[in-house]
């Protein structure tokens, strides 16, 4: 089943991003096309692809001198964050954003989730939680 929204991230080398989001973040490869530089990745619900520039269709101009991810942060909510942060850690791969627990106001009431944001090879930021829980808003 595929999801009505899954981001295709234009990347410089898929073989270096598949090692970081099949190896790291343990998301299974659903499908590639490794002669396209292209791969169909999911963990739990979540899906994205990976298309090599120059070597698939890649829509648009990419200055592969830039940040290809400026500006774009996703989140992915996983089971557990644990097993990631340990492999990240064995894998020497700093977080952008630390491990935090974080409250969300959403109307009356909030999200507390438990978080970190990581930078992929090409600096597309993954913000990584598991599941939200409902707790009080604390008033304005």
């Amino acid at each position: 089943m595929f999801n009505a929204l899954i981001p295709e991230l234009a990347v410089r080398d898929c073989a270096t991003s598949l090692r970081f989001y099949r190896d790291v973040l343990g998301f299974s490869v659903v499908y590639e096309r490794p002669e396209e530089g292209f791969a169909f990745l999911q963990l739990g619900a979540a899906q994205l692809m990976l298309d090599q520039i120059g070597a698939g269709r890649t829509f648009g101009a990419v200055e592969l001198d830039t940040l290809l991810g400026q500006g774009l942060n996703l989140q992915i909510t996983a089971a557990s964050l644990d097993p990631m942060l340990a492999a990240m850690v064995l894998a020497n791969i700093a977080l952008f954003l630390p491990l935090e627990v974080r409250s969300y106001r959403r109307g009356e009431s909030a999200l507390l989730q438990r978080q970190f944001v990581v930078a992929d090879p090409d600096g597309y930021l993954l913000r990584f939680c598991e599941s939200p829980r409902a707790v009080a808003a604390t008033p304005l």
